[in-house]
């Protein structure tokens, strides 16, 4: 038999507010603020400011590299604009070499070597109109194709301004070893047209002057090729054919 006492169920519970409050505590009044719950730190730990310690020692340091770094670009600087100025003003260029005559005499070729004296008359020119040049000696020497035929010294000299300087250049070999290409190739030409190509090679240091102002001295290189020779089989001297010859010249 069924309890009438028992209460139902999914019925609130006895003294149960019918808002869902319980009757000992009633709803807040009208108006009445809820407090914020705290949030939860970002990291597991909070965050604890540190104490940085600075060097002293090290802030110097550093300023001083700045410093020195500073002035180091500021003088490359400086020296790149004098020098751009100076040659805006100067406009140094390089000197011209011609060779206006070559001559070779006594000429015997062997099987192996060579005997011959010859002559080379120069002209060196300074086309500066604000720069003077002064050379140290000058070696020179004679070459067919790559083969060396004899060596010489020209001696010092000072050119001034828009100067031509002749210079003479006299060279002898007796004897001399020389290579079996380079024998066939000189009796093959001699043959063939009766002429001989050869090529002159001149290396110097020269200086450059301007008033107060001078540059280091350089190494100027100089060279005259295609000098062409006459000089038949059975000839022993020939002249250079075709007139005077520019030169290259280079630093």
């Amino acid at each position: 038999m069924e309890d009438r006492n028992r209460p139902v169920t999914g019925y609130p519970a006895p003294n149960s507010h019918p808002n869902g409050y319980s009757a000992a505590a009633a709803p807040p009044p009208p108006g009445t603020a809820y407090p914020y719950a705290s949030a939860a730190p970002p990291y597991p730990y909070a965050y604890q400011q540190q104490n940085y310690q600075y060097d002293a020692d090290s802030i110097r340091r550093a300023t001083c590299l700045r410093r020195i770094f500073a002035f180091v670009i500021g003088l490359v600087v400086i020296f790149g604009t004098v020098t751009f100025i100076v040659w805006l003003v100067l406009r140094p260029q390089l000197p011209e070499f011609r060779v206006d005559s070559f001559s070779i005499s006594n000429f015997t070729l062997g099987n192996d070597s060579l005997t011959f004296t010859s002559e080379i008359k120069l002209t060196a020119r300074n086309p500066n109109k604000k720069m003077k040049l002064g050379y140290d000696h000058i070696d020179t020497a004679i070459y067919y194709q790559s083969y060396s035929l004899s060596e010489t010294t020209v001696a010092p000299f000072y050119q001034g301004t828009k100067n031509e300087t002749s210079l003479t250049a006299r060279f002898a070999a007796a004897g001399r070893f020389l290579d079996k290409a380079a024998v066939d190739g000189i009796r093959g030409e001699r043959g063939k047209n009766g002429n001989v190509n050869f090529n002159v090679r001149m290396i110097s240091r020269v200086k450059f002057e301007a008033k107060a102002w001078r540059t280091r001295r350089r190494f100027l290189k100089v060279f005259c090729g295609d000098l062409v020779l006459g000089l038949t089989a059975t000839g022993r001297s020939g002249v250079l054919s075709g007139g005077p010859r520019q030169c290259r010249v280079g630093i």
